[in-house]
């Protein structure tokens, strides 16, 4: 792989990696998915899931809970743009909602 994480992904790349994610657009320089869940607990446990994995890798993204979906935003600002950390985040919440 030839970005590494911290820097600014080019828009090859960034199209690339959304074609491997499940469900995941872009949104000017950020990545965006709404997740929906069969009860507002089950929301809130997902929004919870993803906050512990965040804070483990530093990177965190915008959350909005409402009743039983959850709306996840990934951007890195200290690179004015998405660069790999980005992708690994919504990797990691795919692998907590269970998506194949």
């Amino acid at each position: 792989m030839t970005d590494t994480v911290g820097t600014r992904l080019s828009d090859a790349a960034i199209t690339e990696r959304l074609m491997a994610l499940s469900s995941w657009t872009r949104e000017g320089e950020a990545i965006r998915r709404e997740f929906t869940f069969e009860s507002f607990s089950d929301a809130v446990a997902f929004a919870n899931r993803v906050a512990l994995e965040a804070e483990r890798a530093d990177h965190h993204p915008d959350i909005l809970i409402r009743f039983r979906c959850v709306t996840l935003v990934y951007a890195t600002h200290s690179a004015s743009g998405l660069t790999e950390k980005d992708f690994d985040g919504a990797r990691m919440a795919e692998r907590v909602a269970d998506v194949p």
